[in-house]
């Protein structure tokens, strides 16, 4: 295998990069694809070593909880981004059919979901499992925890595009509240009304009571996802992601409820201005953000540390789909 030179990337929120050590050979590599509501991620290891790590926003999700299908423009967005993602991995002498591939809620929910994913797998190589919410929610906790953190003390929250997943040790939990089907059922004005707010915010609470009594707040409460590594990066301050200033990042629960006033009363042509803002995600933060700050607030936690990792590690080291 010809090994790639060290190269640095921007791609939406996160930063792409590859790292390749001559040292490293390529049947060591493993990869792993999380295909969310909102958003598609890739990540290469060798080990422990992170080879590739890209996120990238094409919406999978899009309409899915009103009309209960995956949309031709959705699919042919994740499509395009998909193969460019099978380029990728062969760049690291692996085939499509190595990666681990998984899809979550909206593939939960879509009724044409088994269709879009067998033309990926004829059409680009990828297999891809679709996980249950209790999957989902133990993988992610696999993958959440930051070097040195003991998994037995924290609890994880995962707020996707059309679930929130909290999980720890005892017990894990996938919620049917995320940013894109929260945007879609009730922020529908732009900027939102009061009135949007205050049902989103009514349905979040009532979603997440049922959790209340089971999640221990002695834990360290770790977030991970695009919505936690975009409010981190809003309040660091920061236009480009860098994993080093976000992961253990402390914030707490006033800076969330700060963030969510202003993304408020902004509009979304406002908010994709914002330093640090993705611009395919202005549209539904606000959402996100609001199931951040209630959960920490129902639940609970005066403080959270964010984590850039989750998912696509845990069904690496999870071997989900093999």
């Amino acid at each position: 295998m010809l090994l790639k030179k060290q190269s640095v990337v921007v791609e939406t929120h996160l930063k792409t990069y590859s790292v390749i050590d001559p040292m490293i050979t390529s049947t060591k590599n493993s990869a792993s694809i999380d295909l969310g509501t909102n958003t598609c991620l890739l990540l290469v290891q060798n080990l422990e070593t992170i080879l590739h790590d890209e996120s990238n926003v094409v919406r999978l999700g899009q309409g899915v909880d009103l009309t209960k299908k995956i949309n031709p423009e959705a699919m042919e967005r994740t499509f395009q981004c998909l193969q460019k993602y099978a380029a990728v991995v062969r760049s690291f002498g692996l085939e499509p059919s190595q990666v681990i591939a998984v899809g979550t809620a909206q593939a939960r929910d879509a009724e044409n979901a088994e269709f879009f994913f067998n033309k990926i797998k004829n059409e680009l190589g990828f297999e891809f499992k679709v996980l249950s919410g209790d999957e989902e929610a133990n993988a992610t906790f696999i993958g959440a925890a930051l070097p040195g953190m003991d998994p037995s003390k924290i609890t994880v929250m995962d707020i996707g595009g059309g679930s929130t997943e909290l999980v720890q040790s005892s017990l894990g939990k996938s919620l049917n509240i995320g940013a894109v089907r929260m945007s879609e059922r009730y922020l529908k004005s732009d900027p939102v009304t009061d009135e949007e707010f205050w049902k989103c915010e009514s349905a979040i609470d009532e979603s997440l009571q049922e959790m209340k009594s089971v999640i221990n707040t002695s834990n360290d409460f770790v977030a991970v996802a695009g919505t936690a590594v975009t409010l981190a990066m809003l309040q660091l301050g920061i236009t480009e992601f860098d994993r080093n200033k976000i992961d253990g990042f402390e914030m707490t629960r006033g800076d969330a409820h700060r963030l969510v006033e202003e993304l408020k009363w902004r509009s979304i042509e406002e908010r994709k201005i914002m330093p640090g803002m993705e611009p395919k995600r202005a549209d539904v933060i606000l959402a996100g953000a609001l199931i951040f700050w209630r959960a920490m607030d129902v639940l609970g936690f005066e403080k959270v540390l964010i984590s850039t990792r989750g998912l696509r590690y845990g069904v690496l080291k999870a071997g989900l789909n093999r």
